[in-house]
């Protein structure tokens, strides 16, 4: 299955083992290559949700 932390991070996780903690379920369930795609979907910004954020922040006229 496809899960995602705190930063907007995804991975691919067994469905029958426990989330490690600060991981949630995204919903998607499938085989490796199905939960892949779904991630390259999804996942277009590599850097975490944080710096990201902060990335923008500096952006902005003052």
């Amino acid at each position: 299955m496809v899960v995602a932390n705190d930063q907007d991070q995804y991975s691919t996780w067994p469905a029958e083992r426990e989330l490690p903690a600060g991981w949630r379920a995204e919903g998607t369930r499938g085989d490796e290559a199905e939960c892949l795609r779904r991630i390259e979907t999804l996942w277009t910004d590599m850097r975490p949700r944080d710096l990201s954020e902060q990335m923008s922040a500096a952006e902005e006229p003052r």
